[in-house]
């Protein structure tokens, strides 16, 4: 890898800071994706649509890393970049381009507890074609599961068992 390759990276934040950060990384025109999804809360006198982010206590960065790592350090709430024995690990670009592609349907989609077995699978029909990921079975629902390995963390959205055919 040369020290000026964009790779994405995991961003660890304290709790409850993930969007003042992204602001904060866009503020220094650092490439950032905090996905988010929408809630419906209930006040004492309303009900109010809240977005909350996808994986609490992370968002995504799109950087060169060794140029820009102390610029995203550097930012207030930014507790490390995941990585290990203190080197940042790039997350494989199409995993973050999934996670983009869910976000930006018009599917409902919720956070999922991240899931190691289970059936891999591949979406070939409808707005998800082309991606991979875990098959479950809910209340006689399928839930397609988008997951982040690096982060641990994951995403479920429902599918029609005949829009996915499993991977050998």
């Amino acid at each position: 890898m040369s020290a000026s390759e964009v790779n994405w990276y995991a961003v660890t934040t304290r709790s409850r800071h993930e969007k003042v950060v992204a602001e904060q990384l866009w503020q220094k025109e650092i490439e950032c994706f905090l996905p988010l999804h929408e809630v419906i809360s209930k006040w004492k006198d309303r009900f109010k649509k809240v977005q909350f982010p996808l994986f609490p206590g992370y968002l995504f960065v799109h950087v060169p890393i060794q140029e820009r790592r102390l610029d995203i350090l550097k930012v207030p709430s930014v507790v490390r970049i995941i990585g290990f024995n203190g080197e940042p690990v790039s997350i494989p670009g199409p995993e973050v381009q999934a996670v983009k592609q869910l976000v930006f349907s018009t599917l409902p989609y919720d956070p999922y507890p991240y899931i190691v077995k289970g059936n891999r699978v591949e979406i070939v029909r409808g707005p998800l074609r082309g991606l991979q990921g875990t098959l479950v079975e809910k209340k006689g629902a399928f839930r397609f599961i988008l997951s982040i390995d690096l982060i641990q963390q994951a995403v479920a959205c429902e599918v029609d068992a005949c829009d996915v055919v499993k991977i050998r």
